[in-house]
């Protein structure tokens, strides 16, 4: 898989969705491709409106830096080599669990975003959705 498909997108936001399932949280869950544009996005029943913006910034943050973005969070908080970059691209980077990017082969094709929940409801969701690439 050299791009991330429409098709691709829905099966790993389908996995993501059965993990937010088991956990009993709404999720809202994006996918953006290589080049940090929106594929997919689902909100689930119940989820926060307010998280729609935050899953595909979560989701384009992840593939803008190649990072997952509790990693980035952990690396720009006050005296981190970071700090301040979510200052940047138009305040749409975002610097709290739950985006990964999303590779294959070793290359980065894309970026999955999920929000609704805590840090770790989040970052678990996203990771789930990980395992359908």
């Amino acid at each position: 898989m050299s791009a991330l498909t429409l098709a691709a997108a829905r099966t790993i936001i389908a996995a993501a969705e059965k993990k937010a399932d088991e956990i009993g949280q709404p999720m809202n869950i994006a996918v953006v491709d290589a080049g940090g544009n929106l594929i997919c996005h689902v909100r689930q029943d119940g989820a926060w409106i307010g998280s729609i913006d935050i899953s595909i910034s979560k989701a384009w943050t992840s593939r803008a830096f190649d990072i997952q973005t509790k990693e980035l969070g952990d690396n720009s908080q006050p005296t981190q080599q970071f700090f301040g970059i979510y200052t940047t691209n138009g305040g749409k980077v975002a610097i709290f669990a739950g985006g990964v990017p999303l590779e294959h082969d070793g290359v980065v094709i894309g970026g999955l975003g999920v929000s609704g929940g805590s840090g770790e409801q989040d970052q678990a969701v996203a990771e789930a959705g990980l395992v359908a690439i």
